[in-house]
């Protein structure tokens, strides 16, 4: 039987980060795998950022629809509705927050058909934790554009 080691964050999830200015910065983070959304959400809440968590596509539609955020993290292979399908959900609604698309599976060729989707990065998994710190600083303080209508 195989045992897996669920990593812990260094300090606890409940110490403000001192002297960021994330604190305003809103994230869904969408993902199917517990122990993976529960870790790098424990990373963002300790970076300073406010996150929220869905363990599917579904219940990130959801809270989309109740809550306002500045940036969606997703999965892309999720059962239900797909991080793809999420995606285009959003944008159908003229939601513009920043979009990272986190996965092992990247549906390449539907992202080339589609460029309203506006995906902002793709973060092939596995990532590090730093290329996860670096992605989610790039696009949330690029200089916001217009997105072009579909």
């Amino acid at each position: 039987m195989k045992h897996s080691t669920i990593l812990q964050p260094e300090v606890p999830v409940d110490v403000p980060a001192q002297g960021r200015t994330n604190s305003l910065c809103r994230i869904l983070l969408v993902d199917d795998d517990h122990d993976l959304r529960s870790f790098n959400a424990a990373l963002l809440v300790q970076s300073g950022y406010h996150v929220d968590t869905a363990g599917d596509g579904a219940s990130g539609w959801r809270a989309l629809q109740t809550n306002r955020y500045d940036a969606l993290i997703t999965d892309n292979t999720m059962p239900g509705v797909t991080g793809l399908e999420l995606i285009k959900k959003l944008r159908s609604e003229d939601m513009t927050l920043a979009v990272i698309l986190a996965s092992g599976t990247v549906p390449a060729e539907e992202l080339n058909r589609c460029p309203w989707l506006q995906v902002d990065a793709i973060l092939p998994k596995p990532y590090s934790i730093a290329e996860l710190l670096r992605t989610i600083d790039q696009v949330l303080h690029k200089p916001q554009l217009i997105r072009p209508a579909r």
